[in-house]
C-alpha cells in the first residue's frame, strides 16, 4: 500500500474535531477563552478512542490446575477456575456466571469432562439404590395392565343421556 491510499489519521481526526466542535459551538454558548480547551478535549477524546480499541486484548484464562490434576481424587474435582476442590461444579460455575459447556470450552476441555466427582455421584447412586428409587413396588400391578381390563359390573355407571329436544321454530 503505498502512502496515497493509507488514509490520514491526524487530518480525519482534524476533520472530525472540527465538525464536532462547529455542531457544538452552534448550538451552546462557549466563550472564546473555552474554545481551545473545548477543541483539546474533543480531539483528545478522539484520539484515546482510537488507541483503546488498538490496545484491548481478548483475555487469556490459564487454568490453576491441568485437567489431569483436576481430577486426581475420585471424591473431588478442583476447578479450573480457583484452584478449590468440589464435589460437584454446578454452582461454582453458575457463581462465577458460566454454564458446564462455556467452562468446558473456556479451559479445552472434552465434552466427556465431569462436572460431579466420581466417588460423589456412586455414593448419590448408592444412596438411592438402597431406600429403593428406580424400582417398581412389589405386589402392585402395573398400570398399563390394570388399563387393559376394564372391570365388569350389573349395571352401567350411569344412567345413558337423553338427547335434548329440538327448538320450536
Amino acid at each position: 500500500m503505498s502512502d496515497l491510499d493509507k488514509p490520514d489519521t491526524t487530518t480525519d481526526l482534524t476533520a472530525l474535531t472540527a465538525d464536532l466542535v462547529s455542531a457544538f459551538v452552534s448550538h451552546n454558548k462557549v466563550g472564546t477563552a473555552e474554545l481551545p480547551g473545548l477543541i483539546a478535549t474533543v480531539h483528545g477524546a478522539l484520539a484515546g478512542l482510537g488507541a483503546a480499541a488498538d490496545t484491548e486484548t481478548v483475555e487469556a484464562f490459564h487454568p490453576a490446575v491441568t485437567a489431569r490434576k483436576s481430577l486426581a481424587d475420585p471424591d473431588h474435582i478442583v476447578s479450573m477456575i480457583d484452584g478449590k476442590s468440589y464435589s460437584s461444579l454446578k454452582r461454582h460455575l453458575t457463581a462465577h456466571g458460566l454454564t458446564p459447556d462455556e467452562y468446558r470450552a473456556r479451559y479445552g476441555l472434552p465434552s466427556s469432562y465431569p462436572m460431579v466427582a466420581p466417588g460423589y455421584s456412586a455414593r448419590r447412586s448408592e444412596l438411592a439404590k438402597t431406600i429403593g428409587l428406580g424400582r417398581k413396588p412389589k405386589g402392585e400391578i402395573p398400570v398399563a395392565a390394570s388399563a387393559a381390563k376394564p372391570a365388569k359390573s350389573g349395571k352401567p355407571a350411569r344412567k345413558p343421556r337423553t338427547p335434548k329436544a329440538a327448538p320450536a321454530a
